[in-house]
C-alpha cells in the first residue's frame, strides 16, 4: 500500500519561511513524479510545484520566485520551502505522486497518490 505522510504544517508569521516535508512509502518514486498541492478555504485545489523523475523542478505561477521544490529519491520523499509567505498561502498542503517519470501539468486528475495534507496558517 502507498502512503504519503506530510509534516511541517502549522502556523507561519507572514513573510517567514514555510518548510513542508512528504515521506512516501510502498512505492519507489525516485524516478517517478511528486508533487504539491494545496487548497485555500473556499477554493479549489492548486497545484504548487513538482519534481520529476530526472530530479527537475517546476514551480507554479502562485509562488514562482518564493518556492524550491525537492525530491531525495534515496529517502523516497518530497520538501517544500516557501519564502515571504503571506495570508494567500494558507490552505491545506498535500502531497501527491504517479508512478509516471514526467509530471506534465499540474493537475490533480494526474496523480495517483495522495498524502492527508497539513494544515498551513500564515498569521501573526
Amino acid at each position: 500500500e502507498v502512503q504519503l505522510v506530510e509534516s511541517g504544517g502549522g502556523s507561519v508569521q507572514p513573510l517567514g519561511t514555510l518548510k513542508l516535508s512528504c515521506v512516501a512509502s510502498g512505492y519507489a518514486f525516485g524516478r517517478s513524479c511528486m508533487a504539491w498541492f494545496r487548497q485555500a478555504p473556499g477554493k479549489e485545489r492548486e497545484g504548487v510545484a513538482s519534481v520529476n523523475g530526472g530530479g527537475y523542478p517546476f514551480v507554479g505561477e502562485p509562488v514562482k520566485g518564493r518556492a524550491i521544490v525537492t525530491k531525495d529519491g534515496a529517502k523516497n520523499s518530497l520538501t517544500l520551502e516557501l519564502r515571504s509567505v503571506n495570508a494567500e498561502d494558507t490552505g491545506v498542503y498535500y502531497c501527491a505522486a504517479r508512478t509516471e517519470y514526467a509530471c506534465g501539468e499540474i493537475e490533480e486528475h494526474l496523480f495517483d497518490y495522495w498524502g492527508q495534507g497539513t494544515q498551513v496558517t500564515v498569521s501573526s
